[in-house]
This record gives C-alpha cells, sequence and structure tokens, in this order.
C-alpha cells in the first residue's frame, strides 16, 4: 500500500472512531510505529489532524480539508437516499448543472439511468463518472484544478457558467441556518454555486441531516433563491414550517 493510501484510510477511520492510535495501526498495516508517527505527523502538518499522546484525533476546524476521496465516503447510506430522490426530479433530455461536491457524485450515478441528459460541471469527479454515457452531452466549465477536491474553480469557471440556462441547477452547501441561510466553507466554491442558481429555472438543494442548523464560512446564497431542498431525513418541525412559508418544497425519504 502507497503512504498516501494510507493516509487516506487513517483519516477515513478517524471520520469513523474520532480518534487513532498507533500501536493499533502498526499492527493493522504491518508497518513500523515510526512509519504509523510519520504519517500522523505529515496530517497534521497539513491540517488535518492533532496529535495526542500515542495517536491523533482529527482536526475538526479544518474538515474542509480532508480529501474529496475522504469526503466521498462519509454518510454514503444518506448521499444515496438523496441521490434516488434527485433522480426522479430530473426528467429525460434535460440540461442539469452539478456542482463539486461529493453527494453531486451519487446524484451523477443514478441520473445514469437516464437515456439522454446534458450535464454542466465543475466537478472532474463527475466528468470522469459520466464519460462512458455516449447519448449524453457532458460539459466542462474548465478552470484551476484545486488540490484534493476535483473542483474546477476561478474566474474562467463562473464565466462558464454564467453563459448557460438550464433547466435545473442541483447544489449542495456545508452548512444550513434559519437565520444565516445557506454557507459552505470555500469562498470560490460558494461563488460557482451561486452562478450555477443564476443559471436554472428550477433550483435544487441537497443536504444530508448533519448540515442542518449549522453555519460554515461563507454565504451561498438566501433561501429566495431555492426552489426545492432534497434530504435523506424529515426535517425538524421548525424548519418544515420555514419551507412551507418560504414556498420551498421538501422532498425526504417517506
Amino acid at each position: 500500500m502507497l503512504a498516501i493510501e494510507r493516509r487516506n484510510e487513517i483519516l477515513e477511520r478517524l471520520q469513523r472512531e474520532k480518534r487513532v492510535v498507533v500501536s493499533e495501526l502498526s499492527q493493522h498495516y504491518q508497518v513500523t510505529e515510526e512509519t504509523i508517527r510519520r504519517d500522523l505527523e505529515k496530517l497534521e502538518h497539513d491540517g488535518l489532524v492533532v496529535k495526542s499522546y500515542g495517536g491523533a484525533v482529527l482536526n475538526e476546524q479544518n474538515i474542509v480539508g480532508l480529501p474529496f476521496d475522504v469526503r466521498k465516503n462519509q454518510c454514503v447510506a444518506e448521499k444515496q437516499k438523496i441521490a434516488g430522490l434527485v433522480e426522479g426530479l430530473v426528467r429525460e433530455g434535460e440540461a442539469v448543472m452539478l456542482d463539486v461536491s461529493s453527494t453531486a457524485v451519487y446524484i451523477a450515478r443514478e441520473l445514469k439511468k437516464k437515456e439522454k441528459l446534458t450535464v454542466i460541471t465543475n466537478s472532474v469527479e463527475i466528468i470522469v463518472e459520466l464519460y462512458d454515457m455516449p447519448k449524453w452531452t457532458v460539459i466542462s466549465t474548465g478552470g484551476t484544478v484545486r488540490e484534493k477536491s476535483f473542483a474546477l474553480w476561478g474566474p474562467h469557471t463562473d464565466e462558464v457558467l454564467s453563459s448557460y440556462h438550464v433547466d435545473k441547477a442541483i447544489i449542495s452547501c456545508k452548512g444550513l441556518d434559519l437565520e444565516n441561510g445557506i454557507t459552505d466553507y470555500v469562498e470560490q466554491d460558494a461563488s460557482s454555486k451561486r452562478m450555477m442558481l443564476r443559471a436554472a429555472k428550477e433550483r435544487i438543494l441537497v443536504a444530508d441531516y448533519t448540515k442542518f442548523d449549522t453555519t460554515a464560512f461563507t454565504k451561498v446564497t438566501d433561501w429566495a433563491f431555492i426552489t426545492k431542498i432534497v434530504t435523506d431525513r424529515k426535517p425538524a418541525k421548525k424548519w418544515l414550517d420555514e419551507f412551507e412559508r418560504l414556498r420551498i418544497e421538501c422532498i425526504y425519504p417517506s
């Protein structure tokens, strides 16, 4: 196993267990404890973990820094539920924008049930996922690749997004708050999401239950710009009441 693969697995384990122990990792991977300590030092240098006596804990203050492959493996069941619901909202032949979120990758996989779609995205991962759909039109925004995220961003990305008019924009976020609106960790991502919303007739927000009552670093948009929200479980009454007031359709598994 390559060191980078081992470090990514350690991050995944931290997501599940919150803490890792050097001696246990050494036995699991059949490498020396010194090798594991070097792995943890590298992860700490990247701002992803905080070393503790005999092990490490996840740096919760820097969750944005988690590699895409790690984030993609978080809340998998929840993302699959959301993807299944979204697939039912998209009609054959429509033009759809998908953002760079890990949830959007699961949505792209579900949408492959459709015979023909046009998909515009700034996600390298989604472009690769859809390469084998011969009747589809898959459009890349281009732009600068951001390390660890498989995201394309920058002025060119936003310019391309603003040049299209689509049936649906499907975006995610890192935080949902009744007062602060829809938020994300990265300003460039927030900018691209806003461009997608402006380009679409129907604006769909996808968010699993962990995003509710949370505020991230930068604002994406206000609730007035959302027409539907798709989540993995029934939200609390205060949220349903607010969605009804704002005339946002809330879709969740029955």
